[in-house]
């Protein structure tokens, strides 16, 4: 998952009146950061330092934007749309910092700065959008631009920018405009607490067992669940919570069937428990004003307004990929449960199979199938093992070099910071790495930017990354060892980090199409279970012994998996979302009703349950809204990018040059479909993302 911390999403926002805030010295957002490589201060910043920073920012900005404005000067790209980009630069850096923070080391007082702040930046980025003389003077420009001379990148900024204010208000009436402010503002303030909420639901569960119920869990596993137990004032029990890295493992080896299940259950009703943090409401009306909002914006429904910019354009083709994929997945997983199922009766039990029981089965036929399971893998998936192979492949496609920073400030005591180099040794940027889960970050993986590439007089601004996971903690005497999933995580954010740091954008402003964004994270993954791959990094931790070549065979067989399963949940969860933001204007739904109703409609079967469910979809909330489809919009794109690899070698340098010089350089500053056509020769194609999902005979 990607966040990204663009200007027009951020750095345009601001207060309603333009008092400016007097400069406090001793607030490191009001003062160059004299840091290496300019990174941010994490360890001087507080959280007092915010508010002050944002209400000057948002000041700031008001004042350049009414200049631009209000200037008499005959509109022209340089003196509007570049001065444009220039504004809000104070808002930008003390943006980048908190949204990365509140969403990887939040605490109660970001928290209430992040609900406070919400509509103040809403309410002045739609002020920025709907003044009428700052949108004449972009409308001038864009209308005189054939006289301009403008190169490819100034056109696709100028296109862009002009049609982000149209999709966003600049044409309605002053009484619509007023409409579509308390809509935006109503709504900054609901996806923040429907994410708070789900935080807040997370770590409010914990299970404890005895001994006895430790039967059948690897030891790392083990290990893990007592130092869970003992932070949490029992020590000499062992405990399990909904985070990923303690639940899945539980569920998959654990022959305790009712304590899968109030864990599973657990999991799945997050935010849906009719308590302080139930987000039922929250998403009902969520979803209700983003109809309201799109109907008063002239289209149809959300999904069509948020999909207008993207390479799906419209709804129907979103659901034409989704349901193809559906109605080819779902005889797959009909075929592994009925080879569960038998597995559950050879055994001598009665029960029917249930999405409590799936990981735990699921186990039970690789071994059965393929002679493997998770536990088995894990020696050789050390993480530092896993990062360095990472490096490893980085810089055998591009050259790069990753080198550990020491006395430089991390936005947290467990992140790493690396510094970047190309291959001639010239500096890329900084990357920082945060691996494990903490009560104070959200669940999941993503990537964001402290700072963005830019160009400024001339010289290039290099960009600050930060990837963070949520991976196995160690425990003791024992490393984190990853699953094979965990390790796909890790060069998946790191794809998304590549990205970032090859990015060659002038301006700070740039323009991804949000199905296209995780092209990049997408076809990292590849490269984690090839054979080459995993020769490099998958050495047992105790002995230092590179993996065996009969388990490397036994990952190549058992590649195709669970992809019923796969991927029935993560269309599930698809279509779920474009379903809700498919629904015209007026809405008044209940949730907990539209979800299984709709479940009912699209056959998914009782023994799988949605990726993710309504009230913990924290995509929806929080920029993925009739967006979830991205990845496997972005899965055709990867799968076939990659064959290009596979075509002249994984490591084919001359490959490697051509997707970044072609993709990651270009990404956000010129069409989608263009980038990828001039790095494969032609357009995408679905067989092979059929193929690999084992969709299709090869």
């Amino acid at each position: 998952m990607l966040l990204i911390s663009g200007f027009l999403s951020i750095a345009i926002a601001g207060c309603k009146n333009n008092q400016v805030a007097e400069v406090d010295t001793t607030n490191p957002f009001f003062t160059a950061y004299n840091t290496p490589f300019d990174v941010p201060p994490f360890e001087k910043i507080m959280a007092k330092h915010y508010m002050p920073a944002f209400i000057k920012g948002m000041a700031d900005g008001r004042v350049e934007i009414d200049s631009l404005a209000s200037s008499k000067t005959n509109p022209t790209f340089q003196n509007t749309i570049e001065s444009f980009d220039k504004a809000g630069l104070l808002l930008t850096k003390v943006s980048s910092v908190f949204s990365s923070q509140s969403s990887a080391n939040t605490n109660d007082s970001l928290q209430k700065i992040e609900v406070e702040v919400s509509p103040l930046l809403s309410a002045y980025r739609d002020e920025i959008l709907l003044n009428s003389a700052l949108f004449k003077k972009i409308k001038s420009v864009y209308d005189n631009q054939s006289d301009l001379k403008l190169n490819p990148e100034q056109q696709f900024l100028l296109e862009n920018l002009y049609k982000s204010f149209i999709r966003n208000g600049a044409n309605l009436n002053k009484q619509d405009q007023d409409t579509l402010k308390r809509l935006n503002q109503r709504l900054s303030v609901l996806t923040v607490k429907f994410s708070q909420n789900v935080l807040a639901e997370t770590n409010s569960f914990i299970l404890f067992v005895n001994k006895e119920d430790l039967k059948g869990l690897p030891e790392s596993v083990i290990a893990t669940a007592a130092e869970t137990a003992k932070e949490a004032g029992q020590e000499g029990k062992w405990a399990f919570t909904t985070q990923r890295p303690s639940i899945f493992p539980f569920i998959q080896y654990s022959p305790n069937r009712s304590l899968r299940e109030k864990l599973f259950n657990a999991y799945t009703n997050r935010g849906n428990n009719g308590n302080a943090f139930d987000n039922n409401k929250i998403l009902a009306e969520i979803v209700k004003l983003r109809a309201d909002r799109a109907k008063l914006l002239g289209y149809k429904t959300h999904a069509h307004f948020v999909l207008e910019p993207r390479m799906a354009k419209v709804p129907e083709n979103v659901f034409n990929l989704l349901n193809n994929l559906w109605e080819k997945a779902i005889p797959v997983a009909r075929n592994e449960v009925e080879e569960m199922q038998k597995i559950i009766t050879k055994e001598g039990s009665k029960f029917i199979l249930e999405p409590s029981d799936w990981w735990y089965y699921a186990e039970k036929l690789r071994k059965e199938k393929y002679n493997l399971n998770d536990s088995e893998l894990r020696p050789y998936f050390k993480l530092e093992n896993v990062r360095d192979g990472l490096f490893t492949v980085a810089n055998k496609l591009f050259g790069i070099t990753l080198t550990p920073l020491t006395g430089i400030p991390c936005p947290h005591p467990d992140a790493q910071a690396y510094e970047v180099k190309d291959a001639d040794g010239s500096h890329l940027g900084v990357l920082y790495m945060d691996f494990f889960p903490r009560a104070s970050k959200q669940q999941g993986a993503w990537c964001g930017n402290y700072r963005s590439y830019h160009i400024v007089n001339n010289k290039g601004v290099t960009p600050v990354v930060t990837v963070v996971y949520n991976f196995t903690r160690p425990s003791g005497d024992i490393p984190a060892l990853l699953s094979i999933e965990e390790a796909s995580t890790m060069y998946h954010e790191f794809g998304h980090a590549l990205d970032a740091l090859f990015n060659k954008s002038t301006y700070n402003q740039t323009n991804i199409a949000w199905d296209f964004v995780e092209l990049p994270s997408q076809l990292m993954e590849h490269w984690t279970t090839e054979p080459e791959v995993l020769n490099i990094y998958a050495k047992n931790y105790k002995t230092g012994e590179p993996i065996p070549s009969v388990l490397v065979e036994k990952i190549k067989n058992s590649g195709y998996f669970n992809q019923g399963f796969q991927n029935v949940e993560i269309m599930a969860a698809s279509l779920l979302d474009m379903s809700y933001h498919s629904l015209e204007a007026p809405v008044n739904i209940d949730i907990q009703s539209f979800e299984k109703e709709y479940f009912k409609k699209i056959g998914l079967i009782p023994e799988i349950v949605s990726r993710y469910r309504s009230t913990y979809f924290t995509h929806i909330a929080g920029g993925y809204d009739a967006g979830y489809y991205c990845y496997t919009w972005a899965a055709v794109l990867d799968n076939d990018a990659f064959e290009a690899f596979k075509e002249k070698g994984i490591f084919d340098t001359t490959v490697a040059t051509s997707y970044r010089k072609n993709i990651l350089e270009k990404n956000g500053t010129m069409d989608a479909m263009k980038m990828f056509v001039n790095f494969r020769g032609r357009e995408p194609i679905i067989e092979p993302l059929l193929k690999n999902r084992g969709l299709i005979k090869d």
